[in-house]
């Protein structure tokens, strides 16, 4: 009886040290890469971090939407891109993503994707040549976007709503004078 007894308090100890172990080898790329795409808790978290000073926030909301950003993902490496998303008030399912990226082919729609556009324009978003695309997300949900670039980053706005919505916030994140 004792010689089972320490078998199984070997095998208990094999076992959390396997544990451990693995832990520590999914913990170690995440501290040796810090710019990698990873979440973070707040957009001043992401400024301090990975010394991003421009983020591209909105200034206006409307009510039906949460603020703080309900997730907040960033990176350096291999390019610089911040996503932020915005959950319904009410219904807890993400309505806003906003993108911002130094590389043009990143774009984060996971969450939120048009299935059908069925319209596609050029718009003037206070200067900058932006598309707008409307259309259909799941459940033939209204969902639109628009992207432009802004300096060093290529910006991309997608939300389950009609365009109305979407252009009264995208309007609220850069200024006349920014260039």
């Amino acid at each position: 009886m004792d010689r089972r007894f320490i078998n199984l308090l070997y095998f208990i100890l094999t076992v959390l040290a396997l544990i451990v172990f693995l832990k520590v080898i999914n913990w170690l790329p995440m501290a040796f890469q810090k710019e990698t795409l990873r979440r973070y808790s707040s957009i001043d978290e992401v400024r301090s971090r990975l010394n991003i000073s421009d983020i591209f926030i909105p200034s206006y909301f409307p009510q039906y939407l949460s603020w703080p950003p309900s997730e907040i993902l960033a990176q350096t490496k291999p390019f610089t891109a911040v996503v932020l998303e915005f959950k319904h008030v009410e219904k807890g399912d993400t309505t806003l993503i906003i993108t911002q990226s130094s590389s043009d082919a990143f774009v984060a729609e996971r969450k939120i994707r048009i299935l059908q556009i069925k319209e596609r324009v050029r718009y003037n978003l206070k200067g900058r040549d932006a598309i707008l695309e409307a259309g259909v997300c799941n459940n033939d949900e209204p969902c639109s976007r628009i992207s432009w670039n802004e300096g060093r980053y290529f910006i991309h706005v997608i939300m389950r709503s009609t365009p109305h919505d979407l252009i009264k916030i995208v309007n609220t994140m850069i200024h006349k004078s920014d260039s």
